[in-house]
This record gives structure tokens, sequence and C-alpha cells, in this order.
């Protein structure tokens, strides 16, 4: 998925492509999703990494530099979502960049998307006779297969609707026609109770409220047909439209080969769309693909061939979400077990190490703390343990999250 887009003047990007740089170095980039927290009293006032036994991530430590990495938000939001935090972790700007988080969830369970597509993130959900939504995941239901296959085909105005089935209640929902846009309202009220919304169109153009109007059309077409093959999984609820637009892949902006291991269908998506070829860890499966062995090994084994590799491990935002404190503590450790050391780290490989944002267990939810980072292969400074404290002393200092590729680059 390359492209023809110019960055805007105000692209901090430009002029800053590193396409025609030598690289010299393997790129081993690790991002432990949710890393960062707060302080957590039944811990002693310290944080989850803290507590940490960490042998292998303090050995990369000392060899190698720290900082922490400001997460990237727009002017509205509170907390960074996982999108926008890892486009920036990439040097992507999200303000030029962002598709919105139904194209990458789409791409990333397999879909093919073409230019100007329409996707959004669906729910198979539980509707009353009144739309009021009873459960917004239909009973946590895991076999949708035939649910999908009932919907197929269907057209509105010349719009073609296609799904495809995620992992549980989940689905992707795409249209596609030459006269859509992206600029929709969410059907999905993100809270039982209440019924489901009428999706509107979010600016004045023709193309909007024609879009607003079609997936209306497809929902109640879909409700109709759902409840008569399902008591629980009766409707559709979307939300995160977003359009599919043509973004340089990471050959074109950087001159490297880019692969990507990770078990979420977001940074499948994400890596695809950048230009990243998807590689499949042997044997693993389901949505969390915590082998953390074979994410390793299989990262090693393919430095190999490509120049850099994009490492995702999701648990760990995971516990945070459920407040799971001595479980985040644990699978940190876990990670640390498997972590590349001096059993095959060589002089030409840096290692990156870092989230996308912090999600804290107090809070159950992302927050705006700032993520520790790593970098070993780029010389070494005064930092003996990875931690949120700790690498406040570190010689990279605190960064934007979207100078970091520049920072590894430079």
């Amino acid at each position: 998925m390359s492209s023809n887009l110019t960055p805007s003047a105000s692209n901090p990007n430009r002029g800053k492509n590193c396409r025609n740089q030598t690289i010299t170095m393997k790129i081993l980039f690790i991002v432990i999703d949710g890393l960062g927290d707060r302080p957590i009293p039944e811990l002693g006032n310290k944080t989850p990494l803290e507590t940490a036994k960490t042998p292998n991530l303090d050995w990369l430590v000392e060899k190698g530099v720290c900082g922490l990495v400001k997460p990237f938000l727009f002017s509205w939001q509170k907390y960074p979502p996982s999108d926008t935090a890892h486009l920036a972790l990439f040097g992507y700007d999200p303000k030029i960049y962002y598709l919105g988080r139904g194209p990458y969830e789409a791409v990333g369970i397999g879909m093919d998307l073409e230019e100007g597509d329409v996707a959004l993130r669906g729910n198979f959900a539980t509707l009353d006779k009144n739309l009021k939504v009873l459960d917004r995941r239909a009973g946590r239901i895991k076999e949708t297969g035939p649910l999908v296959d009932a919907l197929k085909g269907i057209t509105v105005r010349g719009v073609k609707f296609m799904l495809k089935k995620g992992v549980g209640h989940r689905l992707a929902v795409v249209l596609r026609n030459e006269s859509l846009s992206a600029e929709i309202s969410d059907s999905d009220p993100k809270k039982e109770g209440l019924k489901i919304k009428y999706v509107l169109p979010m600016d004045k153009t023709p193309e909007a409220r024609f879009t607003a109007d079609v997936l209306n059309k497809f929902l109640f077409k879909a409700h109709q047909i759902l409840k008569k093959y399902h008591s629980l999984a009766n409707c559709i609820l979307t939300r995160g439209a977003g359009q599919l637009k043509k973004t340089p892949g990471f050959k074109e902006k950087y001159g490297l080969k880019a692969g990507c291991i990770a078990g979420g269908g977001l940074y499948k998506g994400i890596g695809k769309i950048l230009g990243m070829d998807l590689i499949k860890v042997r044997g693993a499966t389901g949505l969390a693909n915590t082998d953390l062995n074979g994410k390793i090994t299989t990262a090693k084994n393919y430095l190999k061939t490509y120049d850099f590799i994009f490492l995702h491990i999701k648990a760990t935002d995971t516990f945070s979400h459920d407040g799971d404190f001595q479980g985040k503590k644990e699978f940190i450790e876990k990670i640390d077990r498997n972590l590349p050391t001096q059993r095959w780290v060589g002089k030409n490989t840096a290692v990156v190490i870092t989230g996308d944002h912090s999600t804290c267990c107090a809070l159950k939810q992302h927050c705006s703390e700032p993520i520790p980072l790593l970098i070993f292969g780029k010389g070494s400074d005064k930092v003996k343990e990875f931690s949120e404290k700790a690498c406040r002393a570190g010689g990279i200092g605190k960064i934007k999250q979207l100078e970091l590729m520049s920072k590894i680059l430079s």
C-alpha cells in the first residue's frame, strides 16, 4: 500500500525522510502494550515494572540508553488510544495519516480493502423489541460464521456491504462505492440499557449524508435477518468509521524492509497498512498470541531477512484493564525471561523496547503517564534498571512519540 500523498508543510517528518540513508543495523522494535503505570500502594508505592525482577531488561539497560516517551494525543483526547499511539511510534503523524480505527481492524483480520472503502468495527449484540441494547456482546457469542454468511451479498443504493468475523462477538463491516465518507457517527451507544443510535452525518457533505443513510438501511435489514437466526445476536452495532487512503509504506518512508509480529487485528492492520509484512508465529493462536518464546525466536530468525521487526506484546495491557497489578508484574517478568540478551544480540542489532501508552491498574484504563524507553545498540548512559522512575535520568531525556523513529535512525 504505497502512496502518492505529499506530506503537508506542517508534517514534522518532512525533510527527515531516512529513505536514502544507509541502514547498517537491524532493528528489533518491541512494543509492550500498556507498559507504564502509576505507583500502587499494595506494591509499596511502586509500579508493576519497578517491582518486577527483570535481569535481562536490566542487562540491556546497562548496555543501552534510556528515556521517557510522551504519548501522542489529539487536542480533544484525555488519554492516548492504541491506534494513533502506534502510528506516532512509527513516525507517522496521526494528524496527517490517521484513517480511523475501522480500516486497521478490517485489514488486520484479513479483509482486502480498496482505496475509498469505508470500514467500521462491529459487534454482534442483543436488542429488545424497543431497540434497546440489552447486551453489547450478544452473550459473548463465539461462533458467528453462520451469521456473517446470512448477511452476505447485501447491497443498498448501489453500496456493496462486506463483512468478516473477528474474535468472538466482533466483526468488521466494509462499504464499497465511489461516493462514500467516513464522517458518520456510531450506532453503538457503548452502554447497555440505551437504544441503538441512528447513524448521522458528521459534516454537511452529500457523501456523509449518503453514507449515513445507506448504513442505517443496512443495519435495519441486518436486524430483520439476524433475529430470525439467533435469539441473542440479533443486531450489529458499529463504530470507528474510517476510509482507506494510501499511506507511504515503511520501505518508501525509511528505506527499510519491515515485518510485523502481532496477535491482535489492530496491530496487524497498522503494520500491513504501513507496508510491513505480517509474520506468523508457528503454532500461535488466539487474540493475545502470548507465546513469548515463539515470538522472540521468530523475530530473531526473521531479522536475517528484514531490516526492521515490529513485535507487539498485548497481555500487559489486558492485566492493567483488569486492575490486576500482580498479574501485570508477573507477566513483565515472563517477558524478561524471553528477551534477547547477550545470547544472540549482535553488534549490528538495535533493540528498542517501549510501550504504545501507559495503562494504569488503579484506573483500569489508558493513562497519560510517560512511557519508559530503552534503546540497546546506540551507546550507553548511567541508568541501571528499566522502570518509569529510573528512565527519567536516561541520556535520551523525555521525547515526543513522533520523535522516536528519527531518534533511532539518526
